[in-house]
C-alpha cells in the first residue's frame, strides 16, 4: 500500500476528465447547505475593520476555543484551533512521536491512508491490526500488539471507510492499555455529527492523560474548503501543539474561525439532525439499489461512507478507473484503505445522485 500517494485528488481529477457523465462518489464533500448564520458571518466580514484582516492568535480566536471548551466540558487552555481536523490530527502524531519513549503507531485496518502517511512523514514505524469484521475495535489484538515501542494508537470513530461506530468501553479500554505503556491514543471524531446507530459517545470526558480528540467543522458544516479544525489535549502538550501549529502554520483563517463560531452559536441541532437523515436516507436507498444485483456492502452506523463488493472485480485503481469509464461512477479503490477490504470498493453517498449510481452499476455488473 502507498499512503503517500494522493490518490482522492488523483480519482476526482481522472473523474473530471472522462468522458460522459461521472457520477462523484469519491470524495467526503456534504453537499448539502452551510449553515445560513455561517454564510451572513461570512458577508459581514468583509465590511470589518482593516485590523480584523490581520493575524489571529495563533492558536485560535479566544472565543471559538472558550466556546468549544464549554460544550466538551474542558478548560479553554485544553483547546487548539487548527486547519481542518488534518492538521489536528498531525500536531497529535508529532507529540505522541516526539517523546522519546517508543516510535511505533498502531493503525488499524481499514485505514483512512493519511493517518500512515503523516505517520511515515514523522518518522515513526507503522504496525496495522485488523479490525473485527464489523468494523469493531479488536480489543485482544491491540492488546498483544502494543508494547513499549507504542508510541501512538489511533482511532476514528465514526468510522472512514467502514462507518463503524466504536464501543465507548472499547475505546476506554484501548486508553488504559496506553497508560500502561506510556502510549498516546488519538481519537478523531470528525464524523460525531452522523451517527444513525444511538451509540457514538465522545472520548472527551475519558479523563487521561494519554487522550487526545481531535475534530472539526468540515463534514458537520459542509465547509471542507474553510479548514477550520480543532484538538483537544492534555494541558501538558498543550504548548508543543502551539509551537510546532505557529511554525508550519502562524495562524488558522481568522474569518473562517469567526463564521465557524457564529454558526455554532446559533445554528440548531435541527440542521444537523436534517442533514444526518438525509444522508441516512440516501445510504438505504443507496444499499437497496446494491441488493438488487445481490451485491456485498457494508451498512454504516455512522459517517457516510459504503463498502461494497462486486464477484470477481476486486477493488484496484485499474478497475476503478474502468467504472469511470465504462459505467460513469467515480469510487475509491478500497486496497487504498489497507488490506482488509483490498476486493471492495469505497463510495461516498454525499451526492443526491447516490441510487442512480446504484442502479448505474447494477446496470454494469447485472
Amino acid at each position: 500500500m502507498d499512503y503517500t500517494t494522493p490518490q482522492f485528488f488523483h480519482l476526482m481529477q481522472y473523474a473530471a476528465e472522462a468522458e460522459g457523465d461521472v457520477i462523484d462518489m469519491v470524495s467526503g464533500n456534504p453537499d448539502f447547505e452551510p449553515p445560513s448564520t455561517l454564510r451572513r458571518a461570512l458577508q459581514a466580514y468583509a465590511d470589518f475593520d482593516q485590523g480584523r484582516f490581520q493575524y489571529p492568535p495563533s492558536d485560535g480566536l479566544f472565543e471559538l476555543r472558550a466556546l468549544i471548551a464549554k460544550r466538551r466540558g474542558v478548560d479553554t487552555e485544553q483547546v487548539i484551533i487548527t486547519n481542518g481536523a488534518g492538521e489536528a490530527n498531525y500536531l497529535a502524531m508529532a507529540i505522541a512521536l516526539d517523546r522519546g519513549v517508543g516510535s511505533e503507531a498502531i493503525l488499524l485496518d481499514p485505514i483512512y491512508p493519511y493517518y500512515p502517511g503523516k505517520v511515515e512523514m514523522l518518522g515513526g514505524t507503522k504496525r496495522v491490526i485488523a479490525t473485527n469484521r464489523d468494523g469493531s475495535i479488536d480489543i485482544g489484538a491491540i492488546e498483544q500488539a502494543m508494547s513499549d515501542e507504542t508510541a501512538l494508537v489511533v482511532l476514528n470513530t465514526p468510522n472512514n471507510p467502514t462507518g463503524a461506530v466504536y464501543d465507548i468501553d472499547d475505546v476506554r479500554h484501548v486508553i488504559d492499555l496506553a497508560e500502561t505503556h506510556d502510549a498516546i491514543v488519538l481519537v478523531d471524531e470528525i464524523y460525531d455529527r452522523f451517527d444513525y446507530s444511538g451509540r457514538f459517545a465522545s472520548a472527551v470526558p475519558i479523563d487521561s492523560e494519554h487522550r487526545i480528540v481531535t475534530s472539526g467543522y468540515s463534514k458537520s458544516m459542509a465547509i471542507t474548503g474553510l479548514r477550520v479544525g480543532f484538538a483537544i489535549m492534555p494541558e501538558r502538550y498543550i504548548d508543543a501543539a502551539r509551537t510546532r501549529h505557529m511554525l508550519v502554520n502562524v495562524a488558522s483563517s481568522r474569518p473562517a474561525q469567526y463564521a465557524v463560531l457564529e454558526a455554532l452559536r446559533e445554528t440548531p441541532d435541527t440542521y444537523y439532525a436534517e442533514a444526518r437523515a438525509q444522508l441516512g436516507d440516501r445510504i438505504d436507498a443507496f444499499t437497496a439499489a446494491l441488493d438488487r444485483v445481490g451485491a456485498a456492502y457494508t451498512e454504516p452506523e455512522g459517517s457516510f461512507y459504503v463498502l461494497t463488493r462486486f464477484d470477481g472485480f476486486p477493488g484496484t485503481m485499474a478497475n476503478t478507473k474502468r467504472l469511470i469509464d465504462e459505467a460513469g461512477v467515480a469510487g475509491m479503490p478500497g486496497a487504498t484503505f489497507g488490506d482488509a477490504f483490498s476486493d471492495w470498493l469505497r463510495f461516498a453517498v454525499v451526492t443526491p445522485r447516490a441510487v442512480e449510481a446504484a442502479e448505474r452499476l447494477g446496470e454494469y455488473f447485472g
